[in-house]
């Protein structure tokens, strides 16, 4: 019997650098790729937000027909289905007589249980779900430390990471694979289908997110070539926007250090380097922090004891935050922001968190739900790993009181005209 190999795509959509799609080529007769749209990533929290707004839908169907795209042009293709993993792909396995399932591994809580799910259904039917790491820059085995000993304060981190640990290199996409036989792929679903409709392009913002690995990679060497003329004018600015695609495994953090890696020696081109490369390190601190502490990221007490909440006006003020009707300009301005394009600054991440928290006094955990929703960059470990740090409850507390709004408004916006070009 020909032995055929389930790959359950995720949050690698993506062909370059994927060990679990080389592996699984590699050790089969034939491959069937699958993305399966799990309607409770659309659902709406405790909250009163939604886990996925619109903006990041419409970002990640892109990716999802860029995927199949991209499988189509090397013999394969992509098949499509609506519904809960745990129950689409056993029913896949029995179909298409499935030896084994291939997927990557995630670390919040919500996904890991999907895969236990999976995990369990799959041990009845005798398959084996495999796990691969593919979301890091520095893979887990190639640690200094075990998972228990990773420092809890990033400085330190980073320092024996850099020190000790070696950045392999990135596997090659593949140029041909062989896909399973089937007779209908699937549709890939619209916004629509999930209650969410297109957000129209806001006149303000200067750049225009687009799914898929291809503009990933295309956007990548737009961000080089930045690096490239800033060695003669000097003027560089400190703002890759590559997380999007980062996030959803469009583009692999490796591919991205390798290639800006390139430009290290070149004159002026270091402190972008740099900038880079510490987003790598803080996604992937952020990543092993929720391997080591689990769900705790998740808890509004988080690793110490949350600031004064005013439960009478919480719900009130959190409205007023969300929909940028706080009277304070600056604020209002970075929602504003958020709410029309999906994206904005750290700094500007961290002015409204340090606000809804501090001064409306309304607890961190909605702040970093209605970030969930809204960030077309999202990934669970980054967004609620940060949000703890800035309430004072994140897993390394000599932190806490370190975070000065008044600095943060200054950066920001030093002479006003954020403010202004944002005014809602």
């Amino acid at each position: 019997m020909s032995k055929k190999i389930l790959v359950w795509f995720r949050n690698d959509l993506r062909l370059h650098d994927n060990e679990m799609l080389v592996e699984a080529i590699a050790k089969s007769d034939s491959i069937l790729p699958v993305y399966i749209l799990d309607p409770r990533l659309f659902g709406e929290t405790k909250y009163d937000t939604l886990k996925t707004g619109n903006i990041r839908g419409q970002f990640i169907l892109e990716s999802v027909a860029s995927l199949r795209s991209s499988l189509k042009q090397i013999g394969g293709n992509l098949l499509i289905a609506e519904g809960h993993p745990e129950e689409i792909i056993p029913q896949l396995v029995q179909e298409y007589e499935i030896t084994e399932v291939y997927h990557h591994r995630e670390v919040a809580r919500e996904e890991t249980h999907v895969s236990t799910l999976l995990e369990n259904a799959l041990w009845k039917l005798r398959v084996n779900l495999k796990h691969f790491i593919g979301h890091t820059l520095y893979n887990k085995e190639d640690l200094p430390f075990p998972i228990k000993d990773i420092p809890d304060a990033f400085n330190q981190f980073k320092k024996k990471i850099e020190r000790d640990s070696i950045i392999k290199p990135c596997f090659l996409a593949p140029d041909r694979i062989n896909v399973a036989e089937v007779i209908d792929w699937g549709t890939l679903s619209t916004l629509n289908d999930f209650s969410l409709v297109p957000q129209l392009k806001d006149q303000r913002s200067d750049f225009e997110f687009v799914g898929g690995e291809a503009s990933g990679i295309a956007h990548l060497h737009k961000v080089i070539l930045a690096m490239q003329q800033a060695a003669t004018t000097k003027n560089l600015i400190l703002a890759s926007k590559l997380s999007a695609w980062l996030a959803m495994g469009c583009l692999s953090p490796r591919k991205v250090y390798w290639e800006i890696k390139k430009m290290e020696t070149t004159p002026n081109t270091k402190a972008m380097f740099n900038h880079i490369l510490l987003g790598l390190l803080w996604r992937d601190y952020f990543r092993f922090m929720f391997k080591k502490y689990g769900n705790t990221f998740f808890n509004p007490d988080g690793f110490g004891s949350q600031g004064p909440v005013d439960i009478e006006n919480e719900k009130d003020n959190f409205n007023k935050w969300k929909n940028a009707q706080t009277g304070f300009a600056v604020v209002d301005a970075v929602m504003t922001e958020l709410n029309q394009t999906g994206y904005i600054s750290n700094i500007a991440r961290q002015t409204a968190a340090l606000y809804l928290i501090n001064n409306l006094e309304v607890s961190w955990i909605f702040g970093a739900a209605y970030f969930e929703e809204k960030l077309i960059d999202y990934n669970p470990a980054s967004n609620w790993g940060n949000w703890a740090n800035m309430a004072g409850v994140g897993n390394d507390q000599k932190t806490k009181s370190v975070f000065d709004l008044d600095k943060y408004i200054k950066n920001l916006d030093p002479k006003g005209n954020y403010a202004l070009t944002w005014a809602s």
